[in-house]
């Protein structure tokens, strides 16, 4: 008798212990996925305008838990809230690209922190505005902050890059930079315009 029968009998009665085993680990582990999460993510995740609704949608964004993370997250959140928190959801997500945009490029550093805070300290060095206007930064509304701070977690966390093409530089409609006549512009958004820098240039 063939041993080929016989290995494949021995297979097939060994398939279905092998996938409840699976199936088990599976469920298992998604038990123990959902047991972690606190009550207001579990809501977020049971509300249908989470899933169903757009990213850049304020319905969705106020069905996501209050947002917190480490210090990247916060140095984002911050970004946001000093320069953008008066713009459209659209616009608050464009700046975070921005930033996002700068980290991945080489001719920035490469952490969401060192590139909000370069050049703080050096008279009109600063990237940030905000860290240069020779005010205290403050956060006085906290209702803001909350909803840059669901924007940053967002973004932080992988949200798609989709509005500004990879734009690294931007600036508001009430300016007009010189380095803004040789970057290509890639959106305008709210009310800002992004850019993107020449691969022939390094850093403004």
């Amino acid at each position: 008798m063939s041993l080929l029968p016989a290995f494949l009998v021995a297979l097939v009665a060994a398939t279905p212990t092998f996938a409840d085993t699976t199936v088990k680990q599976l469920l298992s582990e998604e038990k123990r996925a959902l047991a972690s999460l606190s009550s207001e993510q579990a809501k977020a995740l049971l509300d249908p305008a989470s899933v169903t609704a757009p990213l850049y949608s304020t319905d969705r964004l106020a069905a996501q838990p209050r947002a917190k993370g480490g210090p990247q997250w916060r140095c984002l959140a911050e970004a946001l809230y000093f320069e953008a928190r008066g713009e459209t959801l659209k616009g608050q997500f464009a700046v975070a690209e921005v930033i996002l945009n700068r980290v991945d490029n080489p001719n920035y550093p490469d952490t969401i922190c060192s590139v909000v805070g370069q050049g703080t300290g050096r008279k009109h060095a600063c990237q940030f505005s905000y860290n240069c206007n020779g005010k205290k930064n403050v956060i006085n509304e906290p209702d803001a902050f909350a909803r840059v701070g669901k924007v940053a977690k967002l973004m932080v966390d992988g949200a798609p890059r989709a509005l500004t093409k990879g734009a690294t530089h931007f600036h508001t409609k009430a300016v007009n930079p010189r380095w803004a006549r040789t970057f290509p512009r890639t959106a305008t958004i709210g009310f800002h315009h992004f850019y993107r820098q020449p691969t022939r240039l390094s850093q403004n």
